[in-house]
């Protein structure tokens, strides 16, 4: 039995939309700014639900969802780049200081998306080549924001840190006056070629200031010193000398000691105390000051 062709006729095209397409961003934006309320209040019913900005208080995070969510509409209708950055620094440095981290931001951010993306869907949804035109306006622009803010975000939270540990380092190598002409510079923890460097640029400043003419560097605190950070503070030592002012380094460990013999360091240009108490009062000496001891006797 022959086969008869298929004389079906194909079902006609879906009219496409009269909707220019430089109608469908307004047209869009203008549809999140209708519905603000009901969408930013299921969004962040999302971000309950999904455990995000636990560290917020319920005011604060009412807050920032409603100005996330302006600002979010406010960049799909103008595409300014510029403008979505300078606030995403601004919400950085407001919420970092309440411990959220990165992962929430972004999480937020793609909440918001898929809220919104949700939203256009179901207004849309009956006219299908309308939907999709919309959804390829809506994503690239929604893609970018979520880009830009955790971008932002990251720089941001960078920036904080390397804040932080600058402090850190400051407050891990002070440059203290025990009395005129003399300072002590106590060292704990790691002692790497970033803390190195700053060790020199603190130690010089101090020395000007205070117009110093002995150093004691303990590093009693210090667990281990590569080649790279001795041989640093060999240039440290020679840098305080030409400012005039003499440097005693105390609290070798046997191991440091021994990195030191075994690397080849010039011990010559280094002057070494035992402890902190035998360099203060060799400090003393070389400053002309009498140093008294426990017994009662003393030397000038």
């Amino acid at each position: 039995m022959t086969e008869r062709p298929d004389t079906t006729p194909p079902p006609p095209p879906l009219p496409r939309s009269p909707v220019n397409e430089e109608e469908l961003l307004p047209q869009l934006v203008s549809h999140l700014r209708e519905h603000r309320t009901k969408l930013r209040q299921e969004w962040a019913a999302r971000i309950q639900g999904a455990g995000l900005l636990h560290a917020m208080t319920p005011q604060e995070m009412a807050a920032e969802t409603t100005s996330v969510y302006d600002n979010y509409v406010e960049v799909l209708e103008t595409g300014s780049v510029e403008a979505l950055q300078r606030y995403a620094r601004d919400l950085s440095e407001r919420i970092i200081p309440r411990g959220v981290e990165t992962h929430e931001v972004v999480g937020i951010v793609l909440l918001l998306r898929d809220v919104l993306a949700r939203s256009l869907f179901e207004k849309y949804q009956r006219d299908f080549a309308l939907l999709n035109r919309v959804l390829d306006a809506y994503e690239p622009a929604a893609n970018r924001i979520a880009n830009t803010v955790a971008v932002s975000f990251v720089d941001e939270r960078e920036r904080v840190i390397r804040q932080q540990q600058d402090s850190i380092r400051e407050l891990s190598t002070p440059v203290l006056p025990v009395r005129e002409r003399l300072l002590i510079l106590p060292m704990i923890g790691v002692l790497d070629s970033e803390r190195a460097r700053q060790l020199t640029e603190q130690l010089l400043t101090g020395i000007r200031t205070h117009r110093a003419k002995v150093v004691v560097i303990d590093i009693t605190g210090v667990p281990a010193v590569d080649e790279t950070v001795a041989n640093h503070l060999v240039r440290t030592v020679d840098a305080s000398r030409l400012m005039g002012a003499s440097v005693i380094i105390t609290g070798l460990s046997p191991d440091i000691a021994q990195t030191l013999v075994t690397i080849g360091v010039d011990l010559s240009k280094m002057d070494t105390i035992g402890d902190l108490q035998g360099g203060l009062e060799e400090a003393e000496r070389l400053l002309g000051f009498s140093v008294t001891r426990g017994d009662g006797t003393g030397t000038m």
